[in-house]
């Protein structure tokens, strides 16, 4: 089911208000009325970019509260992601970033990684103490195609070999997402 405007407009607020405080150093914002999709416990990851610009993503596929607590601590995240540590999200930028809010569908384990749907499935990979993923957005993005989505997941973000997806002992998820922002 489609998440209202009403929830995304919600979704977005938090998440813009959490990284406005963490960025301030100001209490987090309250989520209230933890009622429909706000109170379902799904996973998320808030998206920070500057025109265009990517200052900061943080996201969960395993959450332990409902989802606008869980925006909130992905904000707050976002804001201080560590790939950005020598150059932060500033003060000053809040007025120019966007915030993008994702939100999960459940994640479903694939025996035919190669057979996903570019710019409909998000990809999770996992060996051992290895994980990476990317969000369906990044397949478009970047112009891949299926094997490169996984390769480069695998490789970027997991820290495996390129062809690592195709592997026993490699699992694959896959999941949608439905991203917005305001």
């Amino acid at each position: 089911m489609p998440i209202s405007p009403q929830d995304r407009t919600e979704l977005v607020r938090l998440a813009r208000a959490a990284v406005e405080a963490a960025v301030s150093g100001g209490p987090p914002p309250a989520s209230s009325g933890l009622s429909g999709v706000l109170g379902e416990q799904r996973g998320c990851f808030v998206t920070l970019t500057n025109r265009g610009r990517l200052r900061g993503c943080i996201g969960t596929f395993h959450p332990d509260r409902p989802l606008a607590e869980m925006i909130i601590q992905m904000g707050a995240a976002a804001a201080g992601d560590s790939r950005f540590l020598s150059n932060p999200v500033t003060a000053k930028e809040l007025s120019e970033l966007t915030v993008e809010v994702s939100v999960l569908s459940p994640l479903a384990k694939t025996t035919e990684p190669e057979k996903l749907e570019i710019g409909k499935h998000g990809i999770y990979v996992m060996r051992g103490g290895l994980a990476g993923c990317f969000l369906p957005e990044v397949a478009v993005e970047m112009g891949w195609n299926a094997q490169e989505f996984l390769s480069q997941c695998c490789t970027g973000k997991a820290g495996m070999y390129p062809d690592a997806w195709r592997q026993p002992g490699t699992t694959v998820f896959l999941f949608t997402s439905e991203k917005f922002d305001h």
